[in-house]
């Protein structure tokens, strides 16, 4: 039996370890953004809203090509869509350096945009690719396993910013008024821009490493799926038929919201509501990070005793409580609860892909890469939380928007994860909720 569920055979273990690391270094732009916006607003004085179009221009690159890295991945195969995913991220890396040295924020959200490009072939590819990747009973914990490897490179990501991108100069408005009359506040802030530069040239350099690896390591033949009256390819039209499947993806859209507008204004609430400095809001961040690395090593231990469904939903709960505390009782209370709130969002990212693409057959793919196209919800959830922070004045307010996107969690948790479709055949004695 053991061997029966094991997670993935020695085999398959090679390429499961490559595409296991691409989980870690997909990590570190998404989380290096985190640092960009605070960054960005020092550096081209932006408001939130504004600073909010990092995720915009981000998430909007993978809700564009996810689908087109399905397809291509659909006819061709997984090995090749990865390799095209590993080359459009690091050129995006490779564009920050004229984007900083010409001083222009739409570079910057372009370069943005490559990268994210490029980081929708690797997580459709790479969910996918290791949720089908040996027995389906384990596919849950497999790829939370994978994904356990993720946090990693997003404390990375935000060690990297906070060591090499904050310069820890804060200026106060008399020392801006005095560097302005000086005619020094420009070269300043340029200065502050360039710091951007470096970290992103040695990041690209790295992809392409991997790239080249991928590219020498032989990967498993893709066995076409003859479920359902012989259709060997994905059907965008068969997936209306899943309605599991269709709650999955909302429910990925209000998870993705939650955790990247959390991050992304954890810094300023801190500064806001702690008075902490950028490196210190920095550093707490991190720590919220370790704490999500940590909370999926422990999820992946629970699921084996504990539904993951259930676990979920237990964690949602916990959640809305955190975030009604930083919205109503901003302060140290308020910020800790921010902080702690990433524990409990660790398990979300995979187990809700997991049980949206069950059942899916030869729809696998193209199944994952519309969840993934749910990436969207960072793009739209983010400058919303900067205009309400703008409007009322109040970044604790703007946490109402994470608290919104866990009551949904928390239903597709207990009920709409419920499996359904032509192709998933359960037995009538196993327990779907």
């Amino acid at each position: 039996m053991a061997e029966k569920h094991k997670i993935v055979s020695k085999e398959l273990l090679l390429p499961f370890v490559l595409v296991t690391a691409l989980f870690f270094l997909w990590a570190l732009p998404n989380n290096l953004n985190d640092i960009l916006i605070p960054q960005f607003m020092k550096s081209f004085e932006l408001t939130r809203l504004q600073a909010g179009l990092v995720q915009s221009a981000f998430y909007l690159g993978y809700f564009l090509l996810a689908m087109p890295a399905a397809l291509i991945m659909d006819k061709y195969n997984y090995k090749t869509g990865l390799i095209l995913g590993l080359l459009l991220f690091a050129a995006g890396c490779f564009l920050f350096w004229p984007a900083a040295s010409s001083g222009r924020y739409g570079f910057f959200l372009f370069a943005l945009f490559v990268i994210a490009s490029g980081l929708a072939f690797l997580e459709t590819g790479s969910n996918s690719f290791i949720a089908v990747l040996g027995d389906p009973a384990t596919s849950e914990h497999r790829l939370n396993f994978s994904q356990s490897f993720n946090p990693l490179g997003s404390m990375t990501g935000v060690m990297i910013g906070t060591v090499f991108i904050f310069s820890g100069t804060e200026l106060s408005g008399i020392q801006v008024d005095a560097m302005k009359s000086a005619g020094t506040y420009q070269a300043y802030l340029h200065e502050e821009i360039m710091r951007v530069g470096p970290p992103y040239l040695v990041i690209g350099c790295i992809i392409l490493l991997l790239a080249f690896l991928i590219w020498r390591t032989k990967f498993p033949v893709e066995k076409k799926t003859s479920e359902s009256n012989g259709n060997e390819t994905g059907k965008l039209s068969a997936l209306i038929h899943y309605p599991h499947f269709i709650r999955g993806i909302a429910a990925q859209f209000f998870y993705i919201g939650a955790q990247v507008g959390t991050w992304s204004f954890m810094i300023p609430y801190l500064k806001d509501y702690m008075q902490k400095s950028e490196k210190e809001a920095g550093t707490l961040l991190f720590m919220s990070i370790a704490a999500f690395g940590i909370g999926r090593f422990v999820a992946t231990a629970l699921m084996k005793r504990i539904d993951p469904k259930k676990l979920m939903g237990a964690y949602s709960i916990i959640n809305v409580t955190l975030c009604a505390a930083a919205i109503f009782i901003p302060g140290i209370i308020g910020g800790w609860s921010l902080i702690a709130s990433s524990f409990f969002m660790s398990l979300m990212f995979p187990t809700i892909f997991a049980l949206g693409v069950k059942g899916l057959g030869p729809n696998t793919k193209l199944g994952g890469s519309m969840i993934i196209m749910a990436i969207i919800g960072g793009a739209v959830w983010t400058p919303l939380m900067g205009l309400i922070s703008d409007k009322t004045h109040s970044m604790a307010l703007a946490f109402i928007i994470p608290l919104i996107s866990y009551l949904f969690i928390i239903y597709f948790s207990f009920l709409g994860s419920r499996p359904s479709g032509p192709l998933y055949n359960l037995p009538a004695t196993v327990d779907e909720i």
